[in-house]
């Protein structure tokens, strides 16, 4: 058996062997599974490149050899039998040799886009077209797999700090931000919404199990076409109940994160390392947008907010005064945070909220939550709210809660900066945003 061998009911003795493992079997019969990727004709000797989900093998075909596959087209699933021996110049220092190919399942058509190539060269637009086929490209595969890990390493370290994966719905009956950017939709004969966060149920499960987190989508009705937004994205949510102040949530995010940066680590160990250090860097929010007016990037009439710009500077103050990829922005002004956010009382005005940047991107945001109904209710009579659509959040309040706090992460984000990526969508399989609602 080879390490990751699959031998399904009534398949042949030697059993499937997977591209990583090559390297250990060299001068021993394997029998490849998988796509094929390109042929290289170059003669006498050709090479045939073959693609699993593990990486990519080099078969050196004869030309005796290479009838099988002349009716072949890229992208067609193919079975190479042969030998694995040792060559420097292959793909893991391993290709398959004497190959006897067998075409499981032709392709029918061209590729839309050339996945031989190292970087793919069509428009974005062209590559989310043709996602089914574009995603199989080894770098747009990465994407997918290095979210997977961020998200695994998110939840391993919660788990690790004894919190609860929970599940939530994703429709719902009243909003949790708030505001214009929602999802309406008919619920039977009822109004509904596309959650916008875990918010508030997360919150009251706290009354339940203390500590809680969830991986879900989240959705917003977002009108703009940037870089950085999608109306569905992944968010990485968590809750936790007993909490002296905002401080212990951020503690915990920054260990969230830094299991999230090491899973990643280990499965892209040739990216650029991230400088993540312990504790990191804080700054609060008025002495940021001190920062930015200094920089002549905003007016002290501005809107009291970041922009992309003063995000982008920050992250490059952050790297340059402070050796780090990472940036705790705390105490945003109450009336830029949402209902539930608890108040500063040192600086009246401000919250116990707060945002990370990620390399000048905001991928976190977080805080202090209020814990008593009569706050709630006090602070939704002050922003004209009703407070009758949040009957059933407000009964958590009744009967006892602690003081808490949480924070919501945004995997795709996470993704787009470890990456370098320019657009969001690059790196999101199937992207939702204005205009695009396939495939």
């Amino acid at each position: 058996m080879t390490p990751s061998a699959e031998t399904p009911a009534g398949a042949p003795a030697l059993p499937r062997t997977l591209v990583k493992d090559l390297p250990a079997l060299v001068g021993r019969p394997v029998r490849l599974q998988g796509w094929l990727h390109h042929v290289r004709r170059l003669g006498r000797l050709n090479f045939a490149v073959l693609r699993d989900r593990t990486g990519l093998a080099q078969i050196r075909v004869e030309t005796s050899q290479l009838q099988p596959l002349r009716t072949a087209p890229d992208e067609s699933v193919v079975e190479v039998s042969g030998r694995a021996a040792a060559d420097p110049r292959a793909p893991g220092g391993v290709e398959v040799v004497d190959p006897v190919f067998r075409l499981l399942e032709p392709a029918l058509l061209p590729t839309p886009v050339t996945l031989s190539r190292p970087t793919l060269k069509e428009s974005l637009p062209v590559l989310l077209d043709h996602a089914a086929v574009a995603l199989r490209h080894p770098g747009r595969r990465r994407a997918l797999e290095l979210m997977a890990a961020l998200a695994e390493g998110f939840r391993s370290t919660l788990r690790g700090l004894g919190f609860t994966e929970v599940f939530t719905p994703k429709v719902v009956g009243a909003t949790a931000e708030g505001g214009a950017e929602v999802f309406r939709l008919e619920y039977f004969d009822t109004p509904g919404y596309l959650t916008q966060s875990p918010q508030l149920y997360k919150q009251m499960l706290v009354g339940a199990l203390e500590r809680v987190f969830e991986v879900g989508p989240v959705f917003r009705a977002e009108p703009h076409d940037t870089g950085r937004h999608l109306a569905q994205y992944c968010s990485l949510d968590a809750e936790m109940g007993f909490i002296d102040d905002v401080g212990d949530v951020i503690a915990v995010a920054e260990e969230a994160l830094a299991g999230m940066m090491a899973a990643a680590a280990t499965l892209l160990p040739h990216e650029s390392p991230v400088l993540m250090p312990q504790g990191l860097p804080r700054i609060p929010f008025w002495d940021a947008m001190a920062l930015l007016e200094a920089a002549g990037l905003r007016k002290a009439s501005d809107r009291p907010d970041l922009t992309p710009a003063g995000e982008r500077w920050l992250g490059q103050w952050a790297l340059r005064e402070r050796a780090s990829d990472f940036l705790v922005v705390t105490g945003y002004p109450q009336a830029e945070r949402p209902f539930y956010t608890h108040p500063d009382p040192d600086h009246p005005g401000y919250s116990r909220g707060f945002d990370v940047l990620f390399r000048g991107l905001e991928i976190v945001t977080g805080g202090q939550r209020l814990h008593r109904e009569a706050d709630y209710l006090r602070v939704m009579a002050e922003r004209g709210m009703d407070p009758a659509p949040f009957a059933s959040y407000l009964e958590a309040f009744r009967h006892g809660m602690p003081p808490h706090g949480g924070f919501a992460i945004g995997l795709e984000r996470v993704a787009k900066q470890w990456l370098g990526a320019q657009n969001i969508r690059e790196i999101t399989a199937f992207p939702r945003y204005r205009g695009r609602l396939a495939p």
